[in-house]
């Protein structure tokens, strides 16, 4: 550990401990700093800032590295399934194979939703976007589900924890079914947890709906990848929601409205609209010098990210996923042939080297999602639905720790100083 962190200000020194973690860049422990100085520090975005302690996830964006309670995003996509990661996010540990059937049953047992809840579904236009209905529908939750809304009970806490993993999937289904039309399709608890929101998402009540294990596989992998991604924007909007003692259903429907904004959860419909957009390989150069040009509002969607300056962990997992499902539908896409060979000459270009301009998960996940079927409208309310069980272990967390506060930012106030009232016919 480094020594601790000097502070100068008006001649008079401030010692602040530095704190190491793990893993990952030590921090400087400022919270007696406006005890002692009377100032603040000024971190718009908060992206030199520490807002938790956590020991969920770890991302070395420099070298490209994800990891869920140590274990690299790679392997977990490659070897486990989307149950095992839930459990390893929760309890901290991978499962033992009882464990994880347990675990498994009780999800099962949590699919339904109360059958009143279902008639929510009649009050959105038809054509309601479906994160609308389910920022709708889980904050609606607490409505039903009292016996789990004591937060300083861990019992209550599990229950809670375990129903919104378990109901995520069928509020997504039926808001996609609601939009078709189509009645709702109840959960079949003999399936997977991936294969039961397949067919609640595309069965219908007339005849029997057959899981395709490729696609079923392909899905699975794209909830590991979206499980937790340490302190982001709809995390820390769940975090601080639970600060303030709100019920865990409230706290994940202000995380989905978080989720909802095209610059975090939309992205990878954005990079699956510029791919379309492209449409073939060989109009990728005027795209290439259009994202180049600093006049030009174009941007190459899919590429970059906040955290990650490397090859997004994700994204190769992801190219790799688009190639066993393509050859599973037997479908052809040009689009997934503009994807590679834009990539190819992007990571070979000097000028997005230089800007570290590295493919993300959200350039190939929309094409995925594309071809299984989904309309771009369900991208996010996918992503929701898999970073649910995220949420949820962050909440835990924060509830668990002892140090927790609610959370309660500062500013650099810039307006009027203090002057007094003009009656209004002096105005």
């Amino acid at each position: 550990m480094a020594e601790d962190a000097k502070l100068i200000v008006d001649n008079k020194s401030f010692d602040y401990p530095v704190l190491s973690g793990s893993v990952g860049p030590e921090v400087v422990d400022i919270r007696k700093l406006y005890g002692q100085t009377g100032m603040f520090t000024y971190d718009p975005g908060f992206t030199s800032t520490a807002s938790c302690e956590s020991a969920l996830t770890y991302i070395d964006g420099d070298e490209g590295v994800l990891l869920h309670r140590g274990y690299p995003i790679g392997q977990l996509a490659e070897h486990s399934n989307f149950m095992e990661v839930c459990y390893l996010l929760l309890n901290g540990e991978l499962p033992s194979q009882l464990e994880l059937g347990n675990f498994s049953y009780t999800i099962s047992r949590h699919t339904m939703l109360h059958e009143q809840l279902m008639s929510f579904y009649k009050g959105f236009r038809r054509d309601a976007h479906p994160m609308a209905i389910m920022c709708g529908v889980v904050g609606a939750l607490s409505a039903f589900y009292h016996d789990s809304t004591d937060i300083a009970d861990p019992l209550h806490r599990r229950i809670s924890s375990h129903r919104l993993i378990a109901k995520m999937p069928t509020i997504a289904a039926a808001a996609y079914k609601y939009a078709l039309g189509q009645p709702f399709m109840y959960p079949d608890n003999s399936l997977s947890y991936t294969g039961n929101f397949m067919r609640m998402t595309f069965g219908v009540p007339a005849e029997p709906y057959e899981v395709h294990p490729v696609v079923e596989k392909a899905l699975d992998r794209i909830f590991i990848l979206h499980a937790d991604h340490e302190q982001n924007a709809s995390t820390s909007t769940v975090r601080l929601a639970g600060s303030s003692g709100a019920n865990p259903f409230a706290c994940i429907a202000a995380g989905i409205a978080c989720l909802w904004g095209p610059a975090h959860g939309g992205a990878n419909e954005a990079a699956l609209n510029m791919l379309r957009e492209i449409g073939t390989p060989e109009r990728i150069p005027h795209y290439i010098e259009r994202a180049k040009d600093k006049n030009d509002p174009f941007r190459l969607m899919g590429f970059g990210h906040r955290v990650y300056k490397n090859y997004d962990p994700r994204a190769a997992v992801m190219q790799k996923t688009v190639r066993e499902v393509f050859a599973a539908l037997k479908v052809t896409d040009p689009v997934f042939e503009t994807a590679l060979r834009l990539e190819e000459l992007a990571l070979s270009d000097p000028y997005f080297i230089e800007k570290k301009l590295f493919p993300n998960v959200d350039f190939y996940s929309g094409i995925i999602l594309s071809a299984i079927g989904f309309p771009t409208t369900m991208f996010t309310a996918l992503f929701a639905l898999a970073r649910t069980v995220g949420w949820v272990a962050q909440w835990n967390e924060m509830i668990s720790d002892p140090h927790q506060k609610i959370g309660r930012p500062r500013q650099l106030y810039t307006g009027p100083a203090e002057r007094d009232y003009v009656p209004l016919g002096q105005r």
